[in-house]
């Protein structure tokens, strides 16, 4: 049985309990059809477990989806130049957030925002987003959790001073968006515009 992230079990009680009762009831057809809209959320939710490569240093993917922009991040959060590796999450993809290396949460800041097609560049800047910052010995990383024109609810599972793990689960977002990966320029990155990514087990780079 696949695993499933504690947040979605209301999303999938809701069509699932009606369509047990209309099954038994002898609306096979409405009922089918509430089962197959509770499956379908619960794959949604979904949330297998991952290997996670342990090697010091590297920086792994903070989510699953397409890797839609890399270059200078043009924010002021981090104490040096940095470059933004941008992840857009489709409805199919798992959508658990993880810690993309090994840190203490320095800060979390909600910001309210629009609700644009997350794989625009402007979803970066304009909407609803969480800004988790990452304090390491070797430097300071940011994960921005997006929302994007559907998914409207975004669930951050860590707080302020609390020491993550590289592939740790640090939160997830709701029914399609995007995550922004911002590190120091000085690290080295292994990825590209295009490459298909897995949270918590695909090297972005390494910082050493």
């Amino acid at each position: 049985m696949i695993p499933i992230a504690r947040e979605g079990w209301p999303f999938i009680l809701t069509p699932l309990i009606p369509a047990v009762i209309l099954w038994v009831v002898g609306w096979q057809v409405t009922g089918g059809v509430a089962l197959v809209l509770a499956v379908s959320v619960a794959l949604f939710f979904r949330d297998p477990p991952r290997a996670i490569p342990k090697d010091e240093g590297l920086i792994l993917s903070p989510a699953d989806g397409r890797v839609v922009h890399v270059g200078p991040y043009l924010g002021h959060e981090l104490q040096e130049p940095a470059t933004q590796i941008s992840i857009f999450l489709s409805v199919f993809n798992v959508h658990i957030n993880r810690a993309p290396y090994p840190a203490v949460v320095e800060d979390v800041e909600y910001k309210s925002g629009t609700f644009r097609i997350a794989w625009q560049p402007e979803a970066s800047t304009a909407n609803e987003q969480n800004l988790i910052m990452l304090k390491a010995p070797k430097g300071q990383l940011l994960v921005k959790q997006i929302a994007g024109l559907i998914a409207r609810r975004i669930v951050c599972r860590v707080v302020r001073g609390q020491k993550l793990e590289a592939g740790e689960r640090i939160g997830l977002i709701r029914f399609g968006s995007r995550v922004d990966l911002i590190v120091p320029t000085r690290a080295e990155l292994l990825v590209k515009l295009g490459d298909r990514v897995k949270g918590g087990s695909s090297i972005m780079g390494a910082l050493r």
